[in-house]
């Protein structure tokens, strides 16, 4: 996978696909029962906005059609489900954990099927993030003015994302062992994602981003993943953070690695 290509080719039909109710799900997700709908409106994937973590699990609230179902469910088969009110809002609290537990999200409406945009992670340390294939992950934490890095993603072949959040609007940065590497303005949100113009080579690395509000530096060492087997994900702790080798929808296997940084 590169990451260069896929964000500009793979990922945007992945993205139209789920959009439009198409399905390239993970084994653990299932397909709705019963003849497709004729209803062709555009509905916008689920999403998950907030996870709050609480004694009795972590609480987490999103975003989907108004009245849809909306079901989380994990490899192993758990499933936890919601229904969005009449705002599209929904929310679900998820059993605490003592170890990283990947869910992946998809709503029905009316026979229709359309998945999120990525994967849920939680981790035991309050941790929450949406991985991506082919694009930088988005962590769910605070925003900040001071632009942070919190995440980088990258594959075998060295294509790799670097995201956080920032100041609105703002123009960033990122060198990498003092070399330019790339530039990217943060969203409305307050957040960003710089892909790499250049393949990362394997080994030991200092990320440093900079833009308004100030700079931040990360070192962080990447290699490539072990083989996955028949798992559908492998999270270790990494420097205070963690390391998830997760396998794409595409069948690859991408690794992110959260920082940290915690908010």
């Amino acid at each position: 996978m590169s990451f260069r290509l896929v964000a500009t080719s793979a990922l945007v039909p992945a993205l139209l696909l789920a959009a439009c109710g198409e399905s390239r799900q993970p084994p653990w997700k299932a397909e709705p029962k019963g003849p497709p709908a004729a209803e062709t409106r555009y509905l916008p994937a689920p999403a998950v906005v907030e996870a709050v973590h609480g004694g009795d699990g972590v609480r987490l609230a999103g975003t989907a059609a108004p009245g849809a179902k909306v079901m989380l469910g994990t490899p192993t088969g758990e499933t936890l489900s919601a229904v969005a009110d009449g705002e599209g809002r929904w929310a679900v609290v998820a059993p605490a954990r003592t170890e990283v537990v990947l869910y992946g999200l998809f709503m029905l409406d009316r026979g229709r099927k359309v998945n999120a945009e990525g994967y849920l992670v939680l981790t035991p340390d309050g941790r929450a993030a949406e991985l991506r294939s082919g694009g930088g992950v988005r962590v769910l934490a605070p925003g900040s003015r001071p632009p942070r890095i919190l995440a980088i993603d990258f594959d075998r072949d060295g294509g790799a994302v670097v995201s956080g959040v920032g100041t609105p609007g703002a123009d960033l940065g990122l060198r990498i062992d003092r070399n330019a590497a790339g530039t990217a303005m943060v969203t409305e949100a307050g957040r960003f994602a710089v892909v790499l113009t250049r393949p990362l080579p394997h080994g030991e690395h200092e990320f440093e981003v900079s833009g308004e509000g100030g700079e931040d530096t990360v070192k962080i060492t990447t290699r490539p993943s072990d083989p996955l087997g028949e798992a559908v994900f492998r999270a270790t702790p990494a420097g205070g953070g963690w390391r998830i080798d997760w396998r794409t929808p595409g069948g690859g296997v991408q690794t992110t690695l959260l920082t940290d940084r915690r908010g």
